[in-house]
């Protein structure tokens, strides 16, 4: 279950998310050079304006593709505040594929496989929808911006 999970945020401090119980959550695996990377904007926007709501973005980079996210922690921490001003959780930098995939992502592509039932994440910016139950509703493909998945966002606040 999506509530069993933990992970560690960039400074290093452990998160469950058993803290987002009752909110609907957008995960997403992250890079900053990334063509998809001017979606921080989008996120961040969707982050502020429903918040309040009961919404969270979650970012967890990764420099699985094409080794767009090869900066430390404190690194991508910089970039996405002086970029983006970014105020969503950013996590440490994991692994979404492979030997060391990260348990949380291998949950959510388990439970939302990809394109012909695939479950590996084929590049930056994939995302998870997941519901106020816990429930991962949905996998976005990165180049699903953050505007066209607002409007099925509003239908899980």
């Amino acid at each position: 279950m999506f509530y069993d999970h933990e992970a560690k945020l960039n400074n290093g401090e452990t998160v469950s998310m058993k803290d987002y119980e009752n909110k609907v959550v957008l995960i997403v695996n992250t890079a900053s050079a990334c063509g998809f990377t001017p979606q921080y904007e989008g996120l961040e926007r969707l982050h502020k304006e429903y918040a309040g709501q009961g919404f969270a973005v979650l970012a967890f980079p990764c420099n699985q593709f094409g080794g767009q996210e090869p900066g430390t922690d404190e690194e991508i921490a910089q970039f996405c505040d002086l970029n983006y001003k970014a105020s969503f959780p950013l996590f440490k930098k994991i692994e979404v594929n492979g030997d060391n995939t990260d348990p949380l992502f291998a949950y959510l592509k388990s439970e939302a496989k990809g394109l012909l039932g695939s479950e590996a994440i084929k590049w930056n910016f994939t995302k998870f929808l997941v519901d106020r139950q816990g429930n991962v509703v949905k996998r976005y493909a990165p180049q699903d911006t953050p505007e066209k998945i607002e409007k099925e966002l509003k239908d899980y606040l």
